[in-house]
């Protein structure tokens, strides 16, 4: 595992387009399909990275809640599956299934969008808007495995709020941390 942080996409930028599969459904889907006219959540998540773990029922309960409130979800995982086969497609599908993940889990074999999204570490959150414009990048809040802090999702609960009742967004923005995504060499 090597600690890595989020790289901070510029804000105002236009949410890359992408088709993937949704190893849930097994359908194909686009951000054109997925995405909210209130705002939606691109996470880079991955199956074994223990950040991600640390935080994916507070994720979950996130995704839930402000699913009602108009907000999109989706998560992403990257990885090499060939030298982390625990993130292959069929155990996405698993983890999501035990998890009640409310939101699609795509896989991107070819590695392309999360480098179109600068994605560097799982977990590393995007907020676009309703016009699909980067309003937020980085953390869920300062908890991580080992520093004692309690997950509140904080950070990304204040964006999804301000989306939701059409206020400022605080500019000042921390990177994610976690585990590097797991490029093909």
């Amino acid at each position: 595992m090597s600690l890595t942080y989020s790289e901070m996409m510029p804000l105002g930028t236009d949410a890359p387009d992408f088709t993937l599969p949704d190893t849930i459904s097994g359908n194909t889907v686009s951000l054109a399909e997925l995405k909210s006219e209130v705002g939606t959540v691109i996470m880079f998540i991955c199956n074994h990275c223990p950040y991600v773990i640390h935080v994916e029922k507070e994720m979950v309960a996130i995704a839930n809640e402000y699913k009602q409130k108009g907000i999109a979800f989706v998560a992403i995982s990257a990885n090499d599956v060939n030298n982390y086969p625990e993130d292959a497609p069929d155990k996405m599908k698993e983890k999501a299934l035990q998890e009640n993940y409310p939101f699609p889990y795509l896989y991107d074999e070819t590695q392309e969008v999360a480098k179109a999204y600068h994605a560097a570490c799982t977990p590393d959150f995007f907020v676009f808007d309703g016009a699909v414009k980067c309003v937020y990048r980085g953390r869920m809040d300062d908890s991580s495995p080992g520093n004692g802090k309690p997950l509140t999702g904080t950070d990304l609960r204040h964006t999804l709020d301000a989306l939701v009742d059409n206020t400022d967004i605080s500019a000042k923005q921390y990177p994610s941390m976690g585990c590097n995504i797991k490029w093909k060499k």
